[in-house]
Parts: structure tokens; C-alpha cells; sequence
């Protein structure tokens, strides 16, 4: 672990030596956090935030002066990465231009980052080898504003239920707000068109089955602030969700944390954050580990979205 030494401080993460400065600047005011207890908890969950990063692009969200500062949402690199911190080129069409964004591969970027500044890790669900076709499907439960956590964990039962139908293996994780997020590894065979198309079908199907609990109206102002958004366009092209185990840029330092099925009907996102996620980590390890074991092809759910456009249900708007 990191020791502190005035004005900066060394930090051995494997065979690297980061020089972290400001150590003592307060990010998280609530508690008191400080950069490099910022450090320290993501050395704790090492093994864990690199293999839900590993070879992503991947955004930063930065806080220069903590919490209360301002925050810079950040694509390209921050300037001054030493050499061995690697990065993977993109091409934004809508600003006709590229970035070379962090591609983490080892712990010690993840702690180069957090020594720029970086509170989250938002990574793309695809990754260098091919980052025009994702491997990864993202489920994103997101309660509206009159919809509490109860109804996260009345749909999770339904959406673990549809994948076990699949035959799909969903590894769930908090959000680090009021939401909770289930992943799905699929092999790099489709493009984000097919896969945002897939899990659209997807989220309608859950729709179907929990009415009373679930939209999937696009524009805030058609849904019901009581129900729960499915939100299936968190897997088009350069849309992003925090990665599991990053820290989330709220007062309390909460985590999104991998999480068991049987563990959500009494959990409360608000016990995870940066104070006791270590210890869990410590005790149970990282509960994606085996994530890529288990690859599901999304061919039926192409199926069923062949099924709702015959149907007449038309495909939902991307949004601005």
C-alpha cells in the first residue's frame, strides 16, 4: 500500500513507481477521503477494476480539485502519461475527429489515472482488438425519480429469469446510484447496431413481463417517474456506464460493486463505498472473475426483434 511522505508521495504497483501528488487534498468532503485514500482503494480492489477494464477504451471522470470542483469528462489521455501507459485510437464521427483514450492492461495505469485526477472509470463495452464490435451486452436498470430501490430489485428477479430462459449467465453489479447494472459477456461477431437492437428486444420482453414496473419510453418525458427505465441504449456506439468496482463522484464515495443474485433482495447500494468495499473484496474477490467464461451469442434476441418489428413495434429513438 501507498505511505505517505511530504509533498508527494511513491507508490509501488508491481513493477512500477507512480509519484502521487497532493496526496491530502480532500476529494470525497462528506467523509473526509483524500486523494490517496483514493489510491489505496483502488490497490485494494487491484485484480478486480483491471479485469472490468482490461483493454477498453475507456473515459475518465476527472475532478482536479475533488468533489466540490469541477468535473471534466475525458476522452483523450491526459497529457504527461509516461510511455508504457497504453491507449487505443477511436474515431467520433459526430466531431469528425479521433482521441487516443487510456486502454488499461496493468493496475499501474489505473493508478497513473487516479494520480490525474480520475474518480470513475467509464470503459466501452467493446476493446481494442475490434472496438467496433462489443463483447460485452449491458443491462442498466435506472429507477425514475419517484422509483425506489425495491422495484430494482423486483425487476432484477425478472431479468434473472429471461436470461436463465436464454440460457445466458448475467452478472449483476450495483450502479453506484439507485440503479443496478447485469452484464453479459457475447462474442465480438456484431456490430453496436445489432447488439443496442438486441437489447432493446431484450428490455421490452422485461417490459411485457413487469408492466407495472418497467418502461421503456426513450424520452423522460413519456415514462412514469414511478417506473424503471431499461436502458437499452446504453449499449450504442460511445456510450459509457462505470465500470465495476469505480468509484462514483457522489459525497458518500460509493462503489459499483459486483454483487451475487441471491445477495440483491437485501442489499443497499449505499453500504458500498470505498470504506468497506476493501474488506469485501478481501473476502469474496471479484465477482465477475469469470465473466469471459461464459460467452452467450445474442442470435435470439436479433429474433426477437425481427418478431416486434413484423409486430409493428417500431424501433425506439436513439435520443439527441
Amino acid at each position: 500500500m501507498a505511505t505517505k511522505s511530504s509533498p508527494a508521495v511513491e507508490v509501488d504497483v508491481d513493477d512500477r513507481v507512480i509519484r502521487v501528488t497532493n496526496p491530502d487534498r480532500v476529494y470525497f468532503p462528506e467523509s473526509g477521503a483524500t486523494k490517496l485514500d483514493l489510491v489505496d482503494y483502488y490497490l485494494s480492489v487491484g485484480p478486480g477494476i483491471v479485469n472490468a477494464l482490461f483493454e477498453r477504451p475507456c473515459m475518465l471522470h476527472r475532478f482536479p480539485t475533488g468533489l466540490a470542483g469541477e468535473k471534466v469528462h475525458q476522452k483523450r489521455l491526459p497529457a504527461g502519461a509516461p510511455p508504457w501507459v497504453e491507449t487505443v485510437q477511436l474515431y467520433f464521427p459526430r466531431w469528425g475527429r479521433t482521441a487516443d483514450e487510456l486502454c488499461v492492461t496493468e493496475l499501474g495505469s489505473v493508478i497513473w489515472a487516479v494520480q490525474m485526477s480520475t474518480v470513475e472509470f467509464h470503459p466501452w463495452n467493446s476493446r481494442a482488438a475490434d472496438t467496433e464490435k462489443p463483447d460485452e451486452w449491458r443491462i442498466d436498470l435506472d429507477p425514475g425519480p419517484a422509483c425506489d430501490f425495491s422495484t430494482a430489485r423486483r425487476v432484477a428477479k425478472v431479468v434473472r429469469e429471461v436470461l436463465a430462459e436464454l440460457g445466458a449467465e448475467g452478472f449483476p453489479k450495483t450502479s453506484g446510484g439507485k440503479g443496478l447494472h447485469v452484464y453479459v459477456r457475447i462474442p465480438p461477431e456484431h456490430g453496436f447496431a445489432d447488439v443496442r437492437r438486441a437489447a432493446l428486444a431484450f428490455a421490452r420482453e422485461i417490459e411485457r413481463r413487469a408492466p407495472s414496473d418497467v418502461t421503456t419510453a426513450w424520452w423522460r418525458k413519456d415514462r412514469d417517474p414511478g417506473h424503471l427505465f431499461v436502458d437499452y441504449n446504453q449499449n450504442a456506439r460511445d456510450h459509457t456506464i462505470a465500470a465495476a468496482y469505480s468509484v462514483r463522484g457522489v459525497p458518500d464515495a460509493r462503489v459499483s460493486t459486483p454483487v451475487a443474485w441471491d445477495e440483491i433482495d437485501d442489499l443497499d447500494p449505499r453500504d458500498f463505498t470505498i470504506f468497506s468495499v476493501p474488506a469485501r473484496f478481501a473476502a469474496v474477490g471479484d465477482l465477475h472473475a469469470h465473466i469471459d467464461a461464459h460467452p452467450w451469442r445474442i442470435e435470439p434476441l436479433l429474433e426477437w426483434a425481427d418478431r416486434d418489428e413484423r409486430d409493428g413495434v417500431h424501433q425506439a429513438e436513439t435520443g439527441p
